[in-house]
């Protein structure tokens, strides 16, 4: 079920998106990151009997998007090394390919060996405080960065284009607008090259596990993705982020929080809680994750997700510990649960990403208002 010889190939992500669509999920979201998967958080390894390598998240985003209707997809773009506006741009494509169904999970990176692929920066191995620094220093810089695609995806008016043969004008030039961003890690002229995409501005969103990256979920995101492995913890959690949104101005904005799980879904507690031995067993150590570890039957999961939206989170992106076995489970099993119980839509309601999470399109921030 892992179909580990399809990896990298269109139609496993392609089988994957649409039966994620098939459940009606919001969106999924796509990793991707600027160096081999490691065993180890910050280290690299030699193992040579787990999967290495990965195809490009963005990329992989657009090949799904038009055998899709309705489901948003999120690919990963590491902020780190990169440039704002070469992603603003593929994020904006991708909204165009899929008809307004685009977001961005944006991501930072202080591992040593990624930095080495660029040669831009040197970043030293962890040894405690001062590496802490350089990592909060990483998260302004992913904000700067958020900003910076932000105002590029603002940059065209929404009617910047006028395509009139009469004056042999394709765009009205006096609706491209330069952003002059001027930032202590990007400076940035602008305008995009790409039109204004058509939900005007696509999903950002961020996983985060402590104060900083709250931070950066609060002043950058309309998604934050949080790890609480109790209700107790998620509530404190959602509390301190709410408490950074109204000090960054956004209190009247709306922002999600939204709960990550692992799962391991079976119609049998037993058979899920048995295959995540027998991984661990295969690992040759049990899996740790960042993000609560669930084993057990949709019920059980649709009770614990119900117990967790108590806590004030407004959503959940639930990770399949195995892919082929565990999203087909969620689709099928738990979507069915919730549906009995009320809790989960019968049918897709918007036809956009920002529809689907209750987010009104926004006008560009440079357009003039005009006189009524």
């Amino acid at each position: 079920m892992a179909r580990p010889r399809d990896l990298f190939t269109a139609a496993y992500w392609a089988d994957l998106v649409t039966e994620a669509e098939r459940g009606l999920l919001d969106f999924v979201t796509i990793e991707d990151g600027l160096g081999l998967q490691p065993s180890h958080f910050l280290d690299p390894d030699e193992r040579t009997d787990q999967v290495r390598g990965r195809l490009d998240a963005v990329l992989v985003a657009s090949r799904v998007a038009p055998l899709t209707r309705h489901i948003g997809l999120v690919p990963t773009a590491v902020s780190t090394h990169t440039e704002p506006f070469h992603i603003s741009k593929a994020i904006a494509t991708l909204d165009y390919v899929s008809t307004g169904r685009a977001g961005l999970r944006v991501q930072l990176t202080a591992r040593p060996n990624e930095a080495a692929h660029f040669g831009r920066r040197t970043i030293a191995a962890y040894d405690g405080p001062a590496t802490r620094d350089v990592v909060s220093d990483l998260f302004d810089e992913t904000a700067d960065y958020v900003e910076v695609v932000r105002r590029l995806w603002d940059s065209w008016e929404d009617d910047a284009e006028i395509r009139d043969t009469a004056t042999g004008r394709f765009i009205d030039r006096d609706k491209l607008h330069h952003i002059d961003f001027e930032g202590r890690h990007f400076s940035v002229k602008g305008p995009s090259i790409t039109p204004r995409p058509p939900q005007g501005q696509p999903i950002v969103s961020a996983l985060a596990h402590y104060t900083v990256p709250y931070r950066l979920v609060a002043r950058a995101a309309d998604i934050g993705y949080i790890t609480p492995h109790d209700t107790d913890q998620a509530r404190a959690i959602v509390e301190e982020i709410r408490a950074e949104q109204t000090a960054a101005g956004r209190a009247d904005e709306t922002l999600h929080v939204f709960g990550d799980l692992l799962v391991f879904l079976d119609d049998d507690p037993g058979a899920a809680t048995a295959r995540r031995e027998r991984l661990d067993e295969l690992a040759g150590h049990p899996y740790t994750s960042d993000a609560l570890t669930f084993a057990g039957t949709p019920a059980q999961l649709a009770d614990l997700l119900q117990e967790l939206q108590s806590s004030g989170l407004t959503g959940f992106r639930l990770r399949p510990a195995v892919v082929g076995h565990d999203l087909p489970a969620i689709t099928r099993g738990l979507v069915p649960e919730l549906q009995r119980r009320g809790a989960f839509r019968s049918a897709y309601e918007a036809d956009t990403l920002r529809g689907l999470l209750g987010l009104a399109r926004p006008a560009s921030r440079y357009a003039v208002a005009t006189p009524a």
